[in-house]
């Protein structure tokens, strides 16, 4: 992003300030926060959004500052001369030899100090921690191309100082690594603009750095779901003229770059990611191929698997029904242009990437595109659990269970528990990501996800399920607040994995039970998405309900219209004001 589109970004930026980011650094801002906002502005539109900003050289205190003002999260850009002025260019205390060994003790001091302020901030914000990008200046007495002991000292306590504060659950740090690829070093430094205006950075870098650590703070919602071609995608080679023991991943046979993206597959897998299959070919040769001892993704990681001569699209579609899912969760990746273009017509909302089997470099680019369409900040038990459910969830049993006859809802032995669930990831990102049965689509922020639970009269519910199929893990979210009689709703998501088990009833029930209220009022907003849930309070619509806005429902309605069920519950739910 070039400085005058981030202008013209930040300038049409809503003036209301809904959105509160400190950007806490020892330079001038200057550019890096109009670059901060602007990619601020690109990952909200339409939101209003202030990055406060603090005194020059002063890192601890703006550290402290943020803490008394507060903000929904904070992006601290650490420089060498943040932990001593010696290391900056806008110093003259000298670097001397005999200084080195006193500038080595101060850094060690002012990260321990710089630590300590960033964990008590951490703990009131999110926080994206950028580490020192700018190198260290001209004081060592040997040849630049040889380390000193004082460079090494350096950043091994560089490197303690960050993986001590990478250790705390509410801080996240800036990858050093990535921001390379974006940002060369010998291309960062502006040494005029430092010397003059206390402003450190070249525009280009300045600009590599806001949107590393806005990525950092505030990552994308992950995907879902990837659908992978197999010739000349998961392997080298047409399988129905090489024969089985013909396509390759291998070092020996020129295709290790497959191998490379099986590999990424395979862990996606482990981290949650559903993975399908969608291939043009014989699936008796597929499935022979995909138990080859050598075979780097597991067939048991993949489902479904489509191997057909029919239409690609209609292959991707028969997945996207299986997982329950929508397009835009889904990555589809395949070699050829035309499959891609025929399945993005078809599907608008998938993400159609091609894989370059001619080119192994571009492969791995793609490879670390998966990683960002794909990223979470940690794999929850829920995660390993997701496959397996859907497995279970593809019996035709259990996908006609809402026409089923109450015997066979008695015999899913199906157990649900319903706990407090605080403010936990798992919670966070069941409300942030679900679509399908979602109460308003609401979504939130860390900080404004922290602060729910200081609300008069809070409470915050998981409901966990499992039946004979096997667990499904945390599956629902329930949050609001009582007045008086009336139990106010304004968080209610379930997983569409959950559909078709009349959890949504069970759970109401336990609202009535545990709150004690006479009536219960949804905080309700249609959405594109949200039909499956618009569809379940028009069960109600008798009982006086409208269509828009607030939805009421009285115990005495919801008792007469609720159907029998026959769910085991594990109760370890206590409201705080009966605690």
């Amino acid at each position: 992003m070039r400085l005058a589109e981030a202008l013209q970004i930040v300038g049409e930026v809503a003036e209301d300030r809904n959105l509160s980011v400190p950007l806490l650094c020892g330079s001038t801002p200057v550019h890096l926060e109009t670059f901060v906002k602007a990619h601020l502005a690109l990952r909200f539109p339409g939101v209003g959004i202030d990055v406060g900003t603090g005194l020059y050289g002063d890192l601890e205190g703006n550290l402290q500052r943020a803490g008394e003002d507060g903000g929904d999260g904070g992006i601290a850009v650490i420089e060498w001369s943040d932990l001593d002025q010696r290391l900056g260019f806008r110093a003259s205390a000298g670097w001397r030899l005999e200084t080195l060994d006193d500038i080595v003790a101060q850094v060690e001091e002012k990260c321990r100090r710089v630590e300590t302020r960033l964990i008590e901030l951490a703990k009131k914000m999110p926080l994206a921690v950028a580490a020192p990008s700018l190198g260290l200046p001209p004081m060592m007495y040997l040849p630049p191309w040889q380390t000193s002991q004082c460079e090494s000292r350096l950043n091994v306590i560089l490197a303690e100082f960050l993986q001590r504060i990478g250790e705390h659950g509410g801080i996240k740090l800036v990858s050093s690594a990535r921001l390379a690829t974006t940002s060369p070093s010998n291309s960062r430094h502006d040494v005029k603009m430092d010397l003059t205006a206390g402003f450190p950075y070249t525009l280009t870098h300045a600009n590599a750095l806001a949107e590393a650590g806005v990525q950092c703070l505030y990552p994308s919602p992950p995907k879902r779901g990837v659908i992978t071609d197999l010739d000349q995608t998961l392997w080298r080679g047409v399988l129905g003229d090489a024969g089985v023991d013909g396509v390759s991943w291998s070092l020996d046979g020129g295709s290790q770059a497959h191998a490379l993206y099986q590999q990424v597959l395979s862990s996606l897998a482990d981290s949650g990611v559903l993975v399908a299959i969608a291939s043009k070919n014989d699936p008796e040769l597929v499935e022979a191929a995909l138990q080859r001892s050598d075979i780097l993704l597991h067939p048991s990681q993949a489902f479904p698997i489509e191997a057909s001569w029919g239409v690609k699209s209609e292959a991707v579609g028969r997945i996207l029904e299986a997982w329950n899912i929508g397009p835009d969760s889904v990555v589809f990746v395949d070699d050829s242009p035309m499959e891609l273009a025929e399945v993005s017509e078809k599907y608008p909302g998938i993400e159609c990437l091609r894989f370059p089997s001619a080119d192994p470099s571009a492969i791995v680019a793609l490879l670390w595109q998966l990683r960002a369409r794909f990223g979470k900040n940690e794999v929850l038990e829920e995660d390993r659990l997701r496959l397996n459910s859907i497995r279970a969830a593809g019996a035709p049993e259990l996908e006609n269970a809402t026409e089923a006859s109450a015997d066979f809802l008695a015999r899913l032995q199906a157990k649900v528990t319903i706990e407090p669930s605080g403010t936990d990831q798992r919670a966070f990102e069941l409300v942030n990501k679900t679509n399908q049965f979602n109460l308003n689509g609401v979504r939130y922020t860390e900080a404004e996800w922290k602060s729910l639970g200081r609300r008069p009269g809070a409470f915050l519910a998981t409901v966990s399920y499992e039946d004979r199929f096997g667990p499904l893990g945390r599956i629902a979210v329930l949050g609001g607040y009582r007045e008086g009689d009336v139990c106010c709703v304004d968080i209610w998501v379930m997983s569409c994995r959950a559909f078709s088990r009349q959890i949504e009833y069970q759970s109401m029930r336990q609202l009535f039970e545990k709150t004690g209220a006479s009536e219960i009022r949804f905080r309700f907003k249609p959405t594109d998405r949200n039909g499956p849930l618009q569809k379940f309070f028009a069960l109600f619509l008798d009982s006086g309900w409208s269509g828009q806005g607030e939805l009421r429902l009285r115990s005495e309605d919801f008792q007469r219209l609720c159907p029998s069920l026959f769910h085991e519950v594990c109760d370890k739910w206590t409201m705080p004001w009966k605690s």
